[in-house]
């Protein structure tokens, strides 16, 4: 397929065009850094610099393509005024999806958020009613950045509504890669007292770019909505017992499938996208949450 993939220089993005290109797509990249002309630097599939809140600049990149993947946003509320994450990430959202109608794309790839919940950045505080969190809990977003995505997901209920287009939105956990494992995930490993508003969730890069594949080469129809996240939670705790001992009884406890759960279900996801997450926290880090190296 031609794959536009917005956001392609960033972390997540960086790692969707790898997976896409190594399963054979012509994949064109988007984002506002600006293109390389030296034949020096080797970057998989093809790429342009384009502001996607600009409907224009949206046009022009989905023009021609079979399926559409959006990264691009601004990934949390707190570097930029509320105004301008709310509208560069709602905005974007909305041209890349009416573009995609128009120009009759078959599938279109909806990056939303795990925070969509309501668990970060919130001002008054939130807890789930129950974990571990799947795609059957209300949705109570507070902050600018989740209620963007909130309000993307229903871009796309309202997309598919109006023509064939098929949509996944995928919710990921908070994304890592071998570069901050051990900075974002090593404290939780070490003492799960440090607390995370996802329930000591996360998602490996690299599994979430097979996710982010598998929808673009999906064939179900409507939009669908899928959690992402890893099986296991950030140090193999016994899920049950660090849930009751950090909050009580403030959070029902659902049926776990490992002891080690996720605060988050990937159930939907395994089930109906055949997504099969192979990395974990444990393949970075020790036990007691330093990098591993490997020898010299």
């Amino acid at each position: 397929m031609k794959v536009v993939v917005t956001g392609s220089r960033g972390k997540v993005g960086r790692a969707a065009t790898q997976a896409l290109v190594d399963r054979g797509h012509d994949v064109l990249g988007v984002d506002l850094i600006r293109p390389t002309f030296d034949s020096g630097e080797i970057i998989p599939g093809r790429y342009q610099m384009a502001d996607l809140t600009d409907a224009g600049s949206a046009y022009a990149v989905v023009a021609g393509a079979d399926a559409v993947v959006h990264v691009a946003a601004i990934p949390q509320p707190t570097g930029n005024p509320p105004h301008v994450v709310f509208e560069t990430n709602l905005m974007s959202t909305f041209n890349m999806v009416e573009a995609a109608v128009r120009f009759g794309v078959s599938r279109f790839v909806n990056i939303s958020s795990e925070s969509i919940v309501g668990n970060f950045f919130a001002e008054r505080p939130f807890l789930p009613s129950f974990a571990p969190v799947d795609e059957t809990h209300p949705l109570f977003p507070q902050d600018p950045y989740a209620l963007a995505k909130h309000f993307g997901e229903q871009l796309m209920d309202a997309a598919v509504r109006r023509s064939e287009l098929r949509v996944i939105s995928l919710r990921p956990s908070t994304v890592h890669n071998e570069d901050n494992y051990e900075s974002n995930l090593g404290k939780q490993v070490r003492d799960p007292s440090v607390l995370s508003a996802n329930l000591w969730s996360y998602v490996d890069v690299y599994d979430l770019a097979d996710a982010i594949a598998l929808a673009a080469e999906s064939q179900l129809p409507g939009h669908e909505v899928f959690y992402i996240a890893s099986p296991d939670n950030a140090g193999g705790h016994d899920f049950a017992e660090i849930l009751h001992r950090y909050y009580g009884d403030q959070i029902e406890l659902r049926d776990l499938d490992r002891v080690d759960s996720s605060g988050i279900s990937i159930e939907k996801a395994r089930r109906l996208l055949g997504w099969n997450p192979t990395r974990s926290w444990s393949d970075y880090l020790d036990s007691d949450g330093r990098a591993l190296h490997s020898p010299e």
